[in-house]
């Protein structure tokens, strides 16, 4: 039911409604709109749903002043304050609470009247607006409900006990090693052996001019002693070595005779 304080809010409101006295159901095959007179209306109004909390209200009010004529609390829907009829979507059966009902004769605080709108589109808007507010109001118990139940389950203590403590290990990240410093092309330079000596090239042996003082052999064998990997063979007539070569007359320079009449010649190449 409603409680004070809550405020009351506005559904939905129908300006035309007609309200028939109905005969008691004889059997349970349901109302029926046929069997009221329906050219004759017994009441016409407007039509007023309103909610406050859980409950829906429709109430039935003069067109004019907005005097009460009845009103019909909703717990829940369906249910058997609002019925539909067998032969129409267009009626419905109310039963309402309140102490002025439609007949004087009445002396309960209930009564079942029906009610019916001349245009469809109308009943179908009195469906919905009640089916909305009682979808919201399970949607409501849910997370009331979901709620309690939370409620009600041990929570999971995380925290430390009296006297208890914790230790954290927290390791020493390995050392890198420094990268090597790079050259211009990009590889790194690798450092000389230790002890070591780098050698020197081999001088080049064909632009050297034979040492004064000496023959043409001795500075030949000289070469090939400087030359660790050549094995020099003895010869006897190694002092020969040009013996092999001749060379043409022409290229033999000619001397002028000298003054005393001796005459010499060069040995042949």
């Amino acid at each position: 039911m409603a409680t004070e304080g809550e405020y009351e809010s506005i559904l939905i409101v129908k300006p035309d409604v007609n309200v028939y006295r109905i005969p008691p159901r004889a059997s349970n095959r349901g109302h029926r709109a046929a069997d009221w007179k329906l050219d004759t209306p017994d009441w016409s109004g407007r039509l007023r749903i309103t909610a406050k909390g859980k409950v829906a209200f429709i109430k039935l009010e003069d067109k004019v002043s907005g005097e009460l004529f009845a009103q019909a609390p909703i717990n829940e829907f369906p249910s058997i304050s609002v019925e539909t009829v067998s032969d129409s979507s267009r009626y419905f059966v109310l039963r309402i609470q309140d102490d002025n009902g439609i007949d004087a004769s009445v002396s309960g605080r209930s009564a079942f009247i029906g009610v019916g709108f001349g245009d469809r589109g109308d009943a179908f808007d009195f469906n919905v607006a009640l089916q909305d507010h009682f979808k919201w109001v399970k949607t409501e118990d849910e997370i009331s409900k979901n709620a309690q139940t939370a409620d009600t389950t041990p929570k999971l203590d995380l925290g430390f006990k009296e006297g208890q403590t914790i230790t954290l290990n927290i390791g020493q990240g390995k050392k890198r090693d420094k990268p090597r410093p790079m050259s211009a092309g990009g590889f790194g330079l690798l450092p000389p052996p230790p002890g070591g000596k780098i050698a020197p090239p081999p001088s080049s042996n064909h632009n050297t001019s034979p040492p004064s003082g000496g023959t043409e052999s001795d500075y030949l064998l000289d070469l090939d002693s400087s030359n660790s990997n050549t094995v020099v063979q003895s010869n006897p007539s190694s002092a020969d070595v040009w013996g092999d070569f001749s060379t043409p007359a022409s290229a033999v320079p000619q001397t002028a005779p000298e003054s005393d009449g001796s005459s010499t010649s060069w040995v042949q190449f």
